[in-house]
């Protein structure tokens, strides 16, 4: 693999355009593209790439979250019943952190009865008004059978009402990263709030994979049985592709069909989301034919060994110009089996870091990106201590700061 490396920043205040190092790496081939906006990533079909009918589409691998396929994954479209996913996920986290059992009990309310159970006619796991169901039970019933009404009552249970679960919903998205995410119910009825892109999507099912392992077992069980009326999963993938064990799908007529799905196959994890298919035929297909497309055709290549040296952060008033910056583990990525991927990797950090510094402080991100559009990102760390330097070393560099600040500026005004 060959890099060349080269280094410009810009102050705190810049970080949005901030592009601290520039790595253009090529994982055993040589020279490299420059990025472009492409609404499609990957190879024409000719040489072995994906064709595919849905408008939004996107495909990632879930250990490194390199992304090996893409279609407008950034296009905001209504999520339908796919948003559970972020429902799940809000009731994930209250219990990993103690503020909710799942032996606890919530009511079902005459709203949630009505609007999302039997008398609504959509997808419900038929809970009966004004009984009370365990939150095992409602994460059973929104998962297993997509109920509209299991939502309702853990929205209503949890938060008062569904409109301040939902804006826990969209509080969590920001925590977890999902900027653009936008949620106006629970549950995934037509809503003008109701927004997601694919990619996010995406992202919010690796966490959930990977952070939630006891949970994520839900998603792969096929049947469940409330009410006396027994239900099949609505994940066409559980009974069509080897290793498939979730996640979700979803229709509205805003929405079109869409699904979040995974599966795994010789150690390797893959996740699908596709959005705004007309045919729920054509939905199972086609995510079944791009979780195959990318098991057979891409491997992991390493960019960096665990603690090997990515590149380097400018320090303000340390004892040492710059900062080492490394992974604890492996940075991988994957790329076509037989074929010559050129890849881009920059470090993208808020400089210069004021010292002191302690090894394993976490410094910016390395994202790497495959003919234009970001593969995958990882966290960079400082590689080792770097403590206050002398009183003449920050004089320096606050001088050398605010020269740059007022060029900065100027340039600016230009």
């Amino acid at each position: 693999m060959a890099l060349r490396i080269a280094t410009f920043r810009a102050p705190r205040r810049f970080w949005s355009n901030l592009l601290a190092a520039v790595l253009v790496a090529t994982v055993g081939w040589a020279g490299a593209v420059h990025a472009a906006n492409n609404s499609v990533q990957g190879a024409k079909k000719e040489e072995g790439g994906f064709d595919g009918d849905a408008p939004t589409a996107i495909l990632m691998e879930a250990s490194s979250g390199s992304v090996l396929f893409e279609k407008n994954a950034d296009e905001l479209r209504a999520p339908s019943s796919m948003m559970k996913l972020m429902t799940a996920e809000v009731v994930f986290h209250a219990i990993r952190e103690g503020e909710v059992k799942l032996t606890d009990e919530y009511r079902v309310s005459e709203n949630a009865w009505r609007k999302g159970g039997a008398p609504a006619g959509g997808s419900t796991m038929f809970a009966a008004i004004h009984s009370k169901i365990s939150v095992d039970d409602l994460l059973h019933g929104a998962i297993i059978q997509s109920g509209n009404d299991a939502c309702m009552v853990l929205a209503e249970g949890m938060a008062g009402n569904e409109r301040a679960f939902a804006e826990l919903m969209t509080k969590r998205a920001r925590e977890l990263g999902m900027t653009r995410s936008t949620f106006g119910n629970s549950n995934g009825l037509p809503d003008p709030d109701n927004k997601m892109t694919v990619r996010e999507l995406a992202v919010l099912a690796r966490y959930i994979i990977r952070t939630y392992p006891e949970f994520y077992k839900l998603f792969g069980e096929k049947e469940f049985t409330w009410n006396k009326i027994r239900q099949q999963n609505r994940n066409p993938l559980l009974n069509s592709l080897e290793g498939a064990d979730g996640l979700k799908t979803g229709y509205t007529k805003e929405g079109g069909y869409g699904i979040v799905g995974s599966a795994v196959q010789n150690g390797t994890r893959l996740i699908v989301v596709l959005n705004g298919l007309e045919d729920p035929e054509d939905r199972a297909s086609e995510a079944k034919k791009m979780l195959e497309w990318g098991f057979r055709n891409f491997e992991a290549r390493a960019l960096f060994a665990a603690q090997q040296p990515i590149g380097y952060a400018k320090v303000f008033g340390g004892d040492s110009r710059s900062v080492k910056l490394v992974s604890p583990k492996p940075i991988e990525v994957m790329v076509h089996k037989n074929s010559n991927d050129k890849l881009i990797a920059r470090i993208i950090y808020s400089g210069p870091v004021r010292a002191p510094i302690e090894a394993g402080q976490q410094i910016g991100i390395v994202r790497v990106w495959r003919a234009g559009n970001i593969a995958m990102e990882a966290p960079v760390y400082a590689g080792e201590a770097i403590g206050v330097g002398s009183t003449m070393r920050r004089a320096i560099d606050g001088v050398s700061e605010l020269v740059i600040g007022a060029f900065r500026l100027g340039a600016e005004k230009l």
